[in-house]
């Protein structure tokens, strides 16, 4: 093989049929402990520094009642914990340096992932104008400014400094282990290519848990969008700066507008929303893809043999 595409990364490692299965399950429970040890971690956080009971901690981080900032640190750090875990598996079950679940040149490419952002701007442009013709909003909103409260600034703290390694941490799972992991299982690459991009968007979907089928539609179509983007540009970086995007926007506007544990477990979805979203995504993958080519990003690696990734200079 001459060249490897970001989905066929595995391929070029030690490869063999059943390392996929067997790493899949491996991240699976390693998430799983590492998610336990940070929810126990936040309890004791808040129970030595806010002398709340035990029992009404682990209540508020099993989501019961209102939407708290520690839990909503929880469930971010709980998304944040799959990056070690995959980066674990890629070096012990593929044998692969984790560098290459960031991207084809080994490494996250930081200026193609700060000209990302600048695009996801660029791009939200464009939805606010459908937002305005659309016969129903995106997001409902009560339309009046939240008090700034204590509680705010906690919120706001945990979406600026976590949310982030949220996104980040959805996209290593969905778009770069499981994208790796089903793309070399085929040979033939369309073929490598759809499963690659579909059941990860699939999964991503399903792992919102019960929603609204439009709700689940525009989950859906970020994640076949997001699939698109690694393979088409090379890395995760496309994705990542969309999603921290979508997710600073979505928490802020509730922050300032809304609620926490609406924005969390949205319902009443309407297919109205879906020309909005959907504009984003059709506009920012055009926009990635098109910088992309300008710049010469990479999206393959030349080398039929992952080597060891090539020095800074």
């Amino acid at each position: 093989m001459s060249s490897l595409a970001y989905h066929q990364l595995q391929r070029g490692a030690r490869w063999s049929w059943w390392r996929p299965l067997v790493g899949v399950v491996a991240v699976l429970a390693l998430v799983l402990v590492l998610q336990v040890i940070v929810t126990v971690a936040v309890a004791v956080l808040v129970i030595v520094t806010r002398g709340t009971p035990a029992e009404d901690v682990f209540d508020q981080l099993s989501g019961v009642g209102p939407v708290l900032p520690s839990y909503l640190a929880v469930i971010n750090l709980g998304w944040a914990v799959t990056i070690p875990a995959v980066w674990l598996v890629a070096w012990l079950v593929h044998r692969m340096s984790p560098g290459w679940l960031a991207s084809v040149v080994g490494r996250i490419r930081w200026g193609w992932l700060a000209v990302c952002f600048a695009l996801a701007m660029l791009a939200l442009v464009a939805t606010v104008v459908v937002g305005t013709v659309v016969p129903a909003p995106a997001v409902e909103t009560s339309g009046e400014l939240n008090d700034f409260t204590r509680q705010t600034r906690d919120f706001l703290l945990v979406i600026l400094l976590l949310t982030p390694l949220q996104a980040a941490g959805e996209e290593y799972a969905f778009r770069g282990y499981l994208t790796q992991a089903l793309g070399g299982v085929f040979r033939d690459p369309r073929l490598a290519m759809a499963v690659a991009v579909v059941v990860p968007a699939l999964l991503f979907a399903l792992a919102h848990g019960v929603q609204d089928p439009p709700i689940f539609v525009d989950r859906l179509a970020f994640g076949l969008v997001a699939g698109a983007l690694v393979i088409l540009t090379g890395g995760l970086e496309a994705g990542i700066a969309m999603h921290v995007l979508n997710n600073w926007l979505a928490f802020g506007v509730a922050l300032a507008y809304g609620d926490m544990t609406s924005a969390l477990n949205p319902t009443g979805g309407t297919w109205w929303s879906l020309p909005t979203t959907l504009t984003q995504s059709l506009v920012y993958l055009g926009l990635a893809v098109w910088v992309s080519r300008a710049m010469g990003v990479r999206t393959v690696r030349e080398q039929g043999v992952l080597e060891p990734v090539e020095p800074r200079v």
